[in-house]
């Protein structure tokens, strides 16, 4: 019997392969890994051409309709997480493609989004490169998180976690998002804002935790962000649809807020010369929120499931 071969894209880390027992299927799939973004469309097909399983992390390749028609072979597409805007699954589904996903655990993004919110509050970057570069001996003065306000829009399962946080800092918590009631907000021990504009004039910290849809994309403006205090911050590990285009690069150059902490931008991995490289009261990571070892453990075995159920005609945790 033939072997079936499965490629797994954009493993940065080089950390596939050590995260699941892939052994379990090499009597019948061999697995080869790509450790850098491959953005040429042509060299994309040349790598996949052969592959009856891809598995991809969410949103970092985008498979279009155009792209799954150049995949002839392709039978088989696994992406971490339970949702990727970057598939088209209607066209997926039409050339009979099993699409499934991953579980994916709500602590990681969590936590960054709180050392984002650190870092910019006590300037740790910019006294870290100081310490190392024989700069000046305490350049800033730090903002005190305890008696602050933070603004949350999207009170979900990741919001609500980063409310409870804020509460343990001492911090007011107040929330805002389309659908938000005043009773789901109480539950999560924070105040009911019923208008955005609202929320962001009164917070001194605001932090995105929306999922990226039609409705949602460009929901923060920059009337919006102009609305802010000019000594607050602005979080974002979501979406970076969910700020209108170069409505945040604009506030930051001229001073409108304070600054930002940014994991997620529109094109990644984001190109050298891009505006938002040059900022300095940016504070930014390369898409990280979700980068962790229980996470990436957890996708890797899960795919190696979802692989063991397709062979057995039995496709688990499917998406389309």
């Amino acid at each position: 019997m033939s072997q079936i071969k499965c490629v797994i894209l954009d493993d940065y880390q080089d950390v596939a392969l050590k995260l699941a027992n892939w052994d379990a299927i090499s009597d019948r799939v061999t697995v080869s890994v790509v450790t850098e973004h491959i953005a040429d469309r042509a060299r994309l097909i040349a790598t996949l051409k052969d592959a009856a399983i891809v598995i991809i992390m969410r949103e970092r390749t985008r498979f279009d309709r155009q792209l799954i028609a150049r995949l002839p072979a392709l039978k088989l597409l696994i992406t971490s997480g339970m949702r990727n805007a970057a598939i088209d699954i209607a066209a997926a589904s039409q050339q009979g493609v099993v699409i499934c996903g991953t579980d994916s655990g709500s602590e990681p993004p969590v936590e960054l989004t709180w050392a984002l919110m650190l870092g910019l509050a006590r300037h740790i970057v910019q006294e870290n490169n100081a310490f190392r570069n024989g700069g000046r001996w305490q350049q800033t003065l730090g903002t005190t998180l305890a008696g602050k306000r933070l603004g949350i829009i999207g009170l979900g399962k990741i919001g609500t976690r980063v409310a409870a946080i804020a509460s343990a800092f001492g911090m007011q918590v107040s929330a805002w998002s389309p659908g938000l009631t005043p009773a789901r907000a109480a539950a999560a021990e924070a105040d009911y804002c019923a208008d955005k504009r609202a929320l962001l004039a009164q917070s001194d910290f605001v932090t995105l935790h929306m999922v990226l849809s039609e409705t949602t994309r460009g929901l923060l403006t920059r009337a919006d962000i102009s609305a802010m205090k000019p000594t607050a911050y602005l979080i974002n590990t979501s979406r970076a649809g969910l700020i209108a285009p170069h409505a945040l690069a604009s506030a930051l150059k001229n001073g409108v807020i304070a600054g930002a902490g940014i994991d997620v931008f529109e094109q990644e991995p984001l190109p050298e010369d891009d505006e938002y490289r040059q900022l300095p009261n940016l504070l930014a990571t390369p898409h990280l929120g979700y980068v962790s070892d229980s996470n990436y453990q957890r996708y890797y075995a899960q795919a190696l499931e979802n692989i063991s159920a397709w062979l057995n005609q039995q496709p688990v945790r499917r998406i389309n």
